[in-house]
């Protein structure tokens, strides 16, 4: 069984939220870094209570930690050397494993990622901006009463308008892809795949291959934590917009070529369900808009192309091993909307995503690595992945059709990585043993 009173919130649930806070801190001793922790903890949520107070609750926080960050609050190094070593080095020194060159790397970063001394993450949620705004009065109290605990940076993230469902700038919608548990209490929707083990995402539990082993030590840390990823990427809206009018004539046919670089309609209805034309009551319909597989159903990529979006990170029954590389996603847009009928205004919007995992190099590398930078991805040969793969404009973009493919080159970047960090999200208790003085 899962402790569910243990386990931070936002590993097995979605917060209502329309609007959110992320700030990163640094302590500069153990004793800051304990004080600001211990006046925290009692508002960080468990699953447990995230449920039973959904109804009620207005704003839902989450806790984590870089591994300097654990250093900083005074784990000892023998516990700190038992973490994986990606974890230790952090996301900036593996820059070259994950594709970030160029424009992506480190050096471009923005509020401080890449600097050794970003100690915490404070992850909030919230039903609307008054929300946010009061909690962010309230914790900016707290530091002012907390000396040796700063803040390095904060970024405010917002869901984009018009649309009632959740999207990105582009316009894709987003959280279609719902894993299920062991243990957790949800039920898998059609095509999302059979439950999966907690321990491919919670630490201490059993895994797909069995029971968990080279855990962080002591276990009172790392049980029910988890690792978190975090990605700030950058969508570039006017050169997305641009594009899409120099390859399409019609609005029709920059609609489909969407489409087929995502391999979803805008709406979220599935190219393999609806190759021809958009199909919104799909797209909102939980019970079939995820319901489909690629060998069985697009072999050759007639509706979804071999190497669009969705069918890199989540290739489904075309990849080996799948479920040793299934992600946990969360996040949130930020950033101002760009109407339609505007051109690019040089504000930076993008989406300030999460991706949670109990291995960061077996899931989140690998899928960085291998599905989304690997331009020979399904023997593509010259592609990335056209929306957050790193290009260069030397790539290309292939879209099978009878009788010949079409075949777009040039790509040009749509997104830039403009932060990043690795973290470990704790359990309840260990956020109370860390407070306490480890």
């Amino acid at each position: 069984m899962l402790d569910l009173d243990d386990i931070q919130y936002i590993l097995l649930n979605r917060a209502p939220a329309r609007a959110g806070r992320y700030e990163f801190l640094s302590f500069d001793s153990a004793a800051a870094g304990r004080a600001w922790l211990s006046a925290m903890v009692e508002q960080v949520h468990s699953v447990k209570t995230m449920r039973e107070s959904i109804a009620d609750e207005r704003r839902w926080v989450t806790l984590a930690f870089t591994w300097n960050g654990l250093r900083a609050l005074g784990v000892d190094e023998a516990a700190l050397a038992t973490f994986p070593e990606e974890f230790r080095q952090g996301m900036a020194a593996r820059a070259e494993i994950l594709g970030d060159t160029g424009a992506n790397h480190p050096d471009h970063w923005l509020g401080g990622m890449a600097d050794p001394g970003l100690h915490a993450i404070v992850l909030l949620f919230t039903r609307d901006v008054a929300d946010r705004a009061r909690f962010q009065e309230e914790h900016a109290g707290l530091l002012a009463h907390s000396p040796g605990t700063a803040m390095i940076s904060a970024l405010d993230v917002e869901a984009v308008p018009p649309l009632d469902y959740p999207h990105d700038h582009f316009g894709y919608r987003d959280q279609l892809t719902n894993l299920a548990i062991e243990g957790s209490g949800e039920a898998p929707t059609p095509g999302s795949g059979g439950p999966l083990k907690a321990g491919e995402f919670i630490l201490g539990y059993a895994d797909e291959l069995g029971p968990s082993t080279g855990q962080p030590q002591p276990e009172l840390l790392s049980r029910n934590g988890s690792f978190m990823a975090y990605r700030r990427l950058q969508e570039h809206v006017g050169k997305f917009r641009d594009f899409l009018a120099e390859h399409g004539e019609t609005p029709e046919e920059q609609e489909l070529l969407a489409a087929k670089l995502m391999g979803r309609w805008r709406s979220g209805a599935p190219l393999v369900r609806a190759p021809d034309k958009d199909d919104p009551a799909l797209a909102a319909d939980p019970q079939r808009n995820n319901d489909f597989n690629y060998k069985r159903d697009d072999p050759h990529g007639y509706a979804v192309p071999l190497g669009a979006h969705i069918r890199r990170m989540n290739p489904r029954d075309t990849a080996a091993s799948m479920n040793r590389h299934r992600m946990i996603r969360r996040g949130a847009t930020y950033g101002p909307h760009l109407p339609d009928d505007a051109p690019e205004d040089g504000q930076e919007r993008g989406v300030a995503a999460f991706v949670i995992c109990a291995s960061l190099i077996r899931q989140f590398e690998f899928a960085q690595n291998v599905w989304i930078n690997d331009e020979n991805f399904h023997e593509l040969g010259n592609e990335r992945d056209p929306i957050i793969g790193t290009q260069d404009g030397t790539l290309e973009f292939k879209i099978p059709t009878r009788p010949i493919r079409r075949r777009i080159t040039g790509l040009p970047a749509f997104t830039t990585v403009r932060g990043g960090a690795y973290f470990f999200i704790p359990g309840l208790k260990a956020l109370r043993w860390l407070a306490a003085g480890s």
